[in-house]
């Protein structure tokens, strides 16, 4: 029992510096998400506003009720957990119950629905910053904990003015987008930038070719520009693929079929191609996932679990490197769960999810031995059209402070 929790503590304290979104780490965990103020579109990023609020939700695969707890953690700017107290970050008690939960209605696969509302009469944040929220099994105990996720509150003191080219400092092939922004911050004292702030950059919410450690271009006495910086420089990638399973009556947009073959559904999505030749324009929705039931009163609790059949043809088997399924249904994991494994019969690499009925986005990324980046260069293309999104994200801890304060965010498209 020792070694076990030395062991998983070690993982965990490596997830903790690493990852960024959701990690589950039981079986019977679905559907993580984190909703900032009612916008399903919004990175899951609000204010000390007290009218701002976080909606935490999930399901677990059984009508069978489990007492599970939230405990909130204070984080630095690189996820590693913070020096402060939790009588610092928060007002209230840590490790609260999850209360609001419901059982799913006439689904073949059984869920219970639990979610909880940030800030609540049991627990208030009070400084901005990186959050981790643990959720815990009451009777396994903390230290064997069901999952992890993440979210940010921000005390805006700078502006940030962005914008995104196709005209990159290293090619000039349309392939790539480059990202340049300024920090206005009259009025907010930055004494040592160099040392002092800390700047991320995500492309359409990815965690894995996240973009830190940056330096600005410019330094002046109210302003700091990031500019010409290579490290700013993206794959510009593809619009990413769609498909639709919000009924058993009919197939939507990207399915091929939906067959019930006891006890649950299938769906079987038209098989992919590579897209390399050209930019395929869609109004996609930049990676994310709504849950949706045309016929239900109630998403959360009438959507039914669905097993999606993804295919990517492919002429022949990889000779090094794996195929994984990207979106933000897959929490950016290149883990077995989402790699695609190649069927010869088919001439295509195959992958099948267990996902709730809704709206989704994906993609396919190729990762390499031995790296932990995904690339679109090899099923997408990288086509400068693409209307990606990028979120700015500016931290400060000035001299002698003890955590990372979120100072400034800003999202800028292509278009």
């Amino acid at each position: 029992m020792r070694t076990y929790i030395t062991i998983f503590l070690l993982s965990f304290t490596l997830f903790m510096a690493k990852a960024q979104r959701n990690e589950i780490l039981v079986p019977d965990v679905k559907t993580i998400q984190v909703i900032a103020n009612g916008d399903w579109m919004a990175p899951p990023i609000v204010s000390l506003n007290p009218e701002d609020y976080l909606e935490i939700s999930f399901d677990e695969l059984t009508h069978q009720y489990h007492r599970y707890i939230y405990k909130i953690t204070h984080c630095n700017a690189d996820w590693t957990p913070s020096d402060l107290s939790e009588t610092e970050y928060l007002d209230g008690f840590n490790d609260n119950p999850i209360e609001d939960h419901d059982i799913s209605v006439n689904t073949t696969l059984p869920y219970t629905h639990y979610r909880l509302t940030l800030p609540n009469d049991q627990v208030r944040p009070k400084l901005s910053g990186n959050y981790r929220l643990l959720v815990y099994d009451d009777a396994e105990g903390k230290n064997k904990p069901a999952f992890s996720t993440c979210f940010r509150i921000l005390e805006k003191e700078v502006n940030i003015s962005a914008q995104v080219s196709s005209d990159t400092e290293i090619d000039r092939n349309k392939t790539h987008q480059q990202v340049s922004f300024s920090i206005q911050h009259k009025g907010y004292p930055i004494r040592n930038p160099q040392n002092e702030i800390k700047v991320h950059v995500l492309q359409d919410n990815r965690t894995d070719n996240e973009v830190t450690n940056l330096q600005p271009s410019y330094v002046g006495p109210d302003q700091l520009r990031y500019e010409h910086n290579r490290a700013l420089i993206f794959p510009a990638g593809n619009e990413y693929r769609r498909f639709e399973m919000v009924s058993t009556r009919y197939a939507s947009q990207g399915v091929e079929s939906i067959r019930y073959h006891a006890p649950y559904y299938h769906v079987t999505l038209q098989p992919d191609q590579p897209r390399l030749l050209n930019y395929s324009y869609d109004q996609d929705q930049n990676g994310r996932f709504v849950i949706r039931y045309d016929e239900a009163v109630d998403n959360t609790t009438e959507a039914d679990y669905f097993f999606v059949h993804f295919s990517l043809l492919w002429e022949n088997p990889l000779t090094e490197g794996k195929f994984y399924l990207q979106g933000a249904f897959t929490y950016d994991d290149f883990n077995e769960e989402n790699l695609l494994k190649y069927n010869p019969e088919t001439h295509a690499y195959e992958c099948t999810r267990l996902l709730k009925q809704g709206a989704y986005n994906y993609q396919y990324l190729y990762v390499a031995p031995r790296s932990t980046v995904g690339s679109t260069a090899q099923a997408e293309g990288n086509f400068y059209e693409t209307e990606n999104e990028y979120l700015i994200l500016v931290y400060h801890r000035p001299f002698g402070e003890r955590y990372d304060r979120l100072i400034g965010m800003q999202q800028v498209s292509y278009k």
